[in-house]
């Protein structure tokens, strides 16, 4: 991915207006790596979401504690931002990390929650319960 969460939270502050945080949100969704037809599956895909959105869990077991990295795609250019966005702020963390994140609180801080719309808002939800349901399960595992 381009950009790093705390990058990504950097370069909203530097943008003071609405308009332009859209613009950058579009950008992050631009730079997601496609996913391919087969990898756009029903078992992939979030529930709840207006869009379209896949999220795909991949699990290092190589270290100690597993590495949770997520790949997603979404058919909506600001949905597929904030894929980008959810997928910075949780992807390459162990379990107990992504558990540990409270990301509604930080997009709250950025300004995220206030403006967009309901629908959005339940998306970028179900996008973050599902990956921490991933997190669990593996937890879990």
């Amino acid at each position: 991915m381009a950009a790093n969460f705390n990058e990504i939270m950097d370069n909203f502050g530097f943008l003071e207006d609405w308009e332009d945080r859209y613009r950058y949100l579009i950008e992050l969704g631009k730079d997601l790596p496609p996913l391919s037809e087969a990898e756009m599956t029903e078992d992939h895909r979030v529930k709840g979401c207006a869009s379209q959105v896949w999220v795909i869990t991949e699990i290092d077991r190589s270290g100690v504690e597993p590495i949770l990295t997520f790949r997603g795609q979404s058919d909506a250019h600001i949905v597929k931002g904030l894929v980008a966005l959810t997928l910075a702020l949780f992807s390459g963390r162990t379990p107990r990390e992504i558990l540990s994140i409270d990301a509604l609180d930080l997009f709250r801080r950025i300004g995220l929650s206030e403006h967009l719309t309901p629908q959005r808002s339940n998306g970028v939800r179900s996008m973050v319960d599902r990956i921490r349901r991933d997190a669990m399960t593996t937890t879990s595992a």
